[in-house]
């Protein structure tokens, strides 16, 4: 199977450029690309903070920082998005998913990787209506990508298994720990970590008690962070548009139920970290 030297990521945002960021400090050319200029700025200041972060820490050399940011391209020109592997990390909607991996498909050879980092969308539902299927697959990173070690593979009802264990073995190269997961709404673990989040602001919503003394029951029972102040850390927008997602996919199961609190917040723009404010102010 094709070596995989050049990788790009479709969409900016905070999982999109943590997956830039792992991928081009594990030594690889690195093609990150997003519509919105704005958004492939602010990318590109993450990055280097998140890696002179690294750096003051003393976990990487400053040479190697300048190495990891030579090997990124910013690009708003989808036809630059030419490489061994695509990973989307776009919106949670089929149809921009399906529209954007058939634009790079047409200016990629039949033997690219296009691989999803959906949250909770079927990956046979997104290869459904890709040329050549078997090269679909998921590739599920968890926020922030440059932290955090595991990654889902998984597996559509046309997706080539040895495509799969190429880019598990691929993955694992750069120090993350892979699963395989069935092709199911929200895969492993989302359809665990709903619950976390739904039965949070449920408790909320019914004035048990606040948000901050749930984050810190949890907190002291040992997750590392609360439901509330992760739903700030990964986007109350992103984590909302993934809750729905899997509630219509479950047939509207009313345990995925989306809260009004969580809408609310999303209705007034406030997405938690990235606008500045959320269930907590930054």
């Amino acid at each position: 199977m094709k070596d995989i030297k050049t990788i790009a990521i479709a969409g900016a945002g905070t999982m999109g450029a943590g997956i830039a960021q792992v991928t081009a400090n594990a030594g690889f050319k690195t093609i990150l690309f997003d519509i919105n200029q704005s958004i492939l700025d602010k990318a590109k200041t993450s990055i280097d903070k998140g890696l002179q972060f690294l750096v003051e820490k003393g976990k990487l050399a400053a040479e190697k920082k300048e190495t990891t940011l030579s090997l990124l391209h910013f690009t708003t020109n989808i036809n630059d998005v030419i490489a061994d592997l695509i990973i989307e990390a776009v919106i949670e909607r089929l149809d921009i998913k399906h529209d954007f991996f058939n634009k790079v498909a047409a200016i990629n050879s039949p033997d690219c990787i296009l691989a999803s980092n959906t949250s909770s969308i079927p990956i046979t539902q997104i290869a459904a209506k890709i040329p050549h299927p078997e090269r679909v697959i998921g590739i599920h990173f968890f926020n922030p990508a440059p932290i955090m070690k595991l990654v889902e593979i998984i597996i559509g009802a046309q997706s080539n298994k040895q495509v799969a264990l190429h880019c598990k073995a691929f993955i694992e190269n750069m120090g993350k720990t892979c699963v395989m997961a069935a092709d199911a709404p929200g895969f492993i673990v989302n359809r665990v970590a709903r619950h976390y989040y739904v039965e949070g602001l449920k408790i909320l919503e019914e004035r048990v008690a606040t948000f901050e003394n749930i984050d810190a029951l949890l907190e002291s029972s040992g997750f590392k962070m609360g439901p509330f102040k992760l739903m700030d850390l990964i986007g109350v927008d992103t984590n909302l548009s993934v809750t729905t997602s899997m509630y219509h996919l479950f047939n509207q199961d009313a345990k995925f139920r989306p809260n009004r609190i969580q809408q609310q917040k999303v209705d007034a723009g406030l997405y938690g970290r990235k606008s500045g404010k959320g269930f907590y102010e930054y």
